[in-house]
C-alpha cells in the first residue's frame, strides 16, 4: 500500500505530501515519547501521535518513516510544517483517537 492509498482509505488530512507513492510495509507504531520512537518505529512505517513540534520531523527523518499521522485533530505547528517540508516527511492528520487510527491502519495492511 502506499502512502496516497492510505490517505484515502483512511480519510486523512494532508498537512504536507511530498511522496505519497511511498510504501508503506513496516507496519505502524503509536507512541509519544521520542527517544522510544527512534528506538522501535519501524522503517517505512507509519507514526501515530499526538505530538506536533518540529522534532516529530526530525524523528521521521532518523527513522526513515513512510510517514507520520498527527491523531485526535492535532495539527502541526508552522515550525513542524516548514521541517517537514524541507526534510521530505509525508505529515497527515486524523481526527481519530490514536487507538482507533492504528486499528484502521492495521485493518487497510491486512493485519
Amino acid at each position: 500500500m502506499t502512502v496516497q492509498e492510505l490517505v484515502s482509505q483512511l480519510e486523512l488530512t494532508v498537512f504536507h505530501l511530498e511522496d505519497g507513492g511511498r510504501a508503506v510495509t513496516g507496519g505502524g507504531y503509536c507512541g509519544d515519547l521520542l527517544s522510544w520512537v527512534m528506538g522501535k518505529a519501524p522503517a517505512d512505517g507509519v507514526w501515530m501521535t499526538i505530538m506536533s513540534n518540529v522534532n516529530v520531523a526530525a524523528v521521521a527523518a532518523l527513522t526513515d518513516l513512510a510517514c507520520v499521522i498527527l491523531t485526535e485533530s492535532v495539527a502541526p505547528d508552522d515550525p513542524l510544517l516548514r521541517k517537514a517540508e524541507l526534510q521530505g516527511i509525508n505529515l497527515l492528520g486524523s481526527s481519530l483517537s490514536t487507538y482507533e487510527c492504528a486499528v484502521k491502519l492495521s485493518a487497510a495492511l491486512g493485519g
